[in-house]
């Protein structure tokens, strides 16, 4: 009998310890973001050197800076390096966790129960928001589902229809986990099409169909909520690498690992997949666009951060696509009908691997690509790296505006150009 309670004693203190482990968040007390000046190709070279051999994460590239998350081991090597080579840079971030702390005390908060833009909503919440909607507004909105995640969480999205014979609209929200203002805006946008009596919201709503997928990468979206609030990736293990996840926005089938525009190796944060379409939320996605492509107008993909909308091509900085003109208009469009709202943000624009980096196997180059929707955009949300994925909650309800605004000015000028016509 004492040898039982012996071992009862033994196995309750094991599983307290690894319910312990189990539980643990990564921290990142001490680590430092930095926004690196960048006058050549030296310059980058070197940066991206660094962040491999010092294992920094890279938080953002343009072709001026590079926003560059330092450990606290690394920062005086950092420093001493960037110094000796010349290269500019100055700190945006002094503490990453007390910002993650901050948001954390709204993502906790008890005060409201409800579902609001002033706080950041964890997957339940945001499933029971889907929930409430297709239950109030059954007439006009209705599920659909892109599939299942690796992990077996449905991947839900919200169509909404007034009338028959209108022009479809698509936008994707958070196949990157950490970028949680993407599903804030996109519940926003859905409440708002259903709810508002502008009339220029209300002609939005009514004169175009929307599908909206408020998370795509279910799985991370957890992930970054439950485990590390800077997870970007997929959560499907690797074969033969201890490394889990793909980039979701690196995995279609469209130019698919193009080098320089992905990486092969899978511990970097743009990790193209084994192969293209390896994981289930992306297959699902193409599925699905492909099975409705003669419905589909405009794709748009929500991201953070930078400020910019960035049209196809990402694989090549050799070629622009055909319409590159029209693209350009529709997006200054949508920049400057932002820019003169109160809060003054300003949006630029342009390619993919023009305005940024080489990206191949993106959502928005399959869109155009391989489902012929010619109006379509990746639109990096607030801001430029001052808080970067840890958006404040205040700033949830401005970015909505903006965005409200610049999709309003973005599908007016796409209907003037032609592009709304039924397929």
């Amino acid at each position: 009998m004492k040898a039982l309670f012996v071992l009862f004693a033994i196995f309750t203190i094991i599983n307290a310890a690894s319910l312990k482990i189990e539980e643990e968040k990564v921290n990142y007390e001490g680590y430092k973001v930095y926004k690196v000046n960048i006058a050549n190709k030296e310059q980058r070279a070197v940066i991206h050197q660094l962040a491999t051999n010092l294992e920094l994460s890279i938080w953002h590239e343009d072709r001026e800076h590079i926003d560059l998350m330092v450990n606290p081991k690394q920062q005086s090597v950092f420093s001493n390096l960037t110094f000796a080579r010349g290269i500019e840079n100055y700190e945006m971030i002094s503490n990453l966790q007390s910002l993650i702390n901050e948001e954390q005390k709204s993502v906790d908060s008890l005060d409201n129960t409800e579902f609001t833009w002033t706080r950041y909503h964890k997957l339940p919440e945001i499933e029971t928001f889907i929930d409430n909607i297709l239950s109030k507004y059954s007439a006009v909105a209705q599920e659909f589902v892109i599939g299942q995640s690796y992990e077996g969480r449905k991947i839900r999205g919200i169509k909404i229809s007034y009338k028959s014979g209108n022009p479809g609209i698509f936008i994707e929200a958070n196949i990157h986990a950490r970028e949680w203002i993407t599903s804030a805006t996109a519940t926003w946008f859905i409440n708002e099409l259903l709810t508002s009596s502008d009339t220029n919201v209300r002609n939005l709503a009514e004169n175009y169909d929307w599908y909206i997928v408020p998370v795509l990468n279910v799985d991370g979206f957890v992930y970054s909520h439950e485990k590390d609030r800077l997870w970007r990736k997929t959560r499907q293990p690797i074969a033969h690498s201890t490394c889990i996840g793909t980039d979701g926005n690196r995995n279609f089938d469209s130019y698919w690992g193009i080098e320089g525009g992905s990486s092969t190796n899978p511990c970097d944060y743009d990790y193209a997949g084994p192969k293209a379409f390896s994981e289930p939320e992306i297959k699902g996605l193409a599925d699905y666009l492909q099975a409705n492509k003669n419905k589909l107008n405009i794709l748009i993909a929500f991201h953070s951060y930078s400020q910019v909308l960035l049209s196809p091509y990402g694989h090549t900085t050799e070629e622009l696509p055909e319409n590159y003109e029209d693209l350009m208009k529709v997006a200054k469009a949508y920049a400057d009908a932002v820019g003169v709202l109160p809060y003054a943000t300003k949006y630029t624009y342009g390619t993919s691997a023009g305005s940024m980096y080489l990206a191949s196997g993106a959502t928005i180059e399959y869109a155009y690509n391989e489902v012929d929707i010619k109006i379509t955009y990746t639109v990096e949300m607030r801001d430029t790296g001052r808080y970067g994925f840890v958006l404040p909650p205040v700033q949830i309800l401005p970015n909505c505006e903006e965005t409200m605004t610049g999709l309003m000015a973005l599908v007016k000028e796409s209907e003037q150009l032609g592009y709304l016509k039924l397929k």
